[in-house]
């Protein structure tokens, strides 16, 4: 949960299981399962691994209803809700074309209900309360979740080696302080153990 949200800032509005030796959380959104999925995962052919895209719909907790200041109309703030949620998984250049993806499917979602709605985070017209309400959220996070979940895109860099049996070949960035050398042959009989692994 630590990596999917920022509790120093939600702690106090979601709602925790507290065991003897254990704490977990409730989640307010399928977002965050959705996204921890991924956690530690390398995407290292992007063009063809993404986009992912899922739809999560899951039971919602958060103990945000009826605060102050907040809607206090009925389902809008209620502790427990279900919810469905759009979430994708892009090349970073690729993000922005699917958040507008996500929010055409949403508008399109609406429209087939006759509801009108303004195109903020996409509200609806909620003639007894004469008010647009939030109906979606649509958010572009970049890369701040997948920097915490440590989900990476792109080539993974194989490690280099310059040792050869006779000695260490110089990058060629690195020459220039080398006196133009591009090779320093070994001082000393390499050991065993590293004279079998260069074979």
């Amino acid at each position: 949960m630590a990596k999917t949200a920022q509790l120093d800032q939600f702690d106090e509005e979601l709602y925790k299981v507290i065991a003897a030796d254990d704490e977990k959380y409730l989640i307010a959104t399928s977002e965050q399962p959705i996204s921890a999925y991924h956690s530690d995962e390398w995407f290292d052919s992007p063009e063809t691994q993404l986009p992912l895209q899922y739809a999560g719909y899951s039971t919602c907790f958060r103990k945000e209803a009826g605060s102050a200041g907040r809607d206090m109309w009925g389902i809008f703030r209620v502790h427990q809700f279900e919810k469905v949620e759009q979430f994708c998984l892009t090349e970073p250049e690729k993000s922005w074309e699917m958040f507008d993806t996500m929010i055409g499917n949403s508008e399109a979602f609406y429209q087939t209900l006759k509801i009108p709605y303004r195109k903020f985070d996409l509200e609806a017209w909620f003639p007894f309360q004469g008010a647009y309400k939030e109906l979606v959220s649509c958010s572009n996070c970049t890369d701040y979740q997948s920097r915490r979940l440590e989900v990476r895109c792109g080539l993974k860099t194989k490690d280099q080696t310059r040792k050869t049996p006779e000695g260490l070949v110089i990058p060629e960035v690195l020459r220039p302080y080398m006196q133009g050398r591009d090779f320093l042959p070994w001082v000393k009989e390499l050991p065993k153990s590293l004279q079998r692994k260069q074979a």
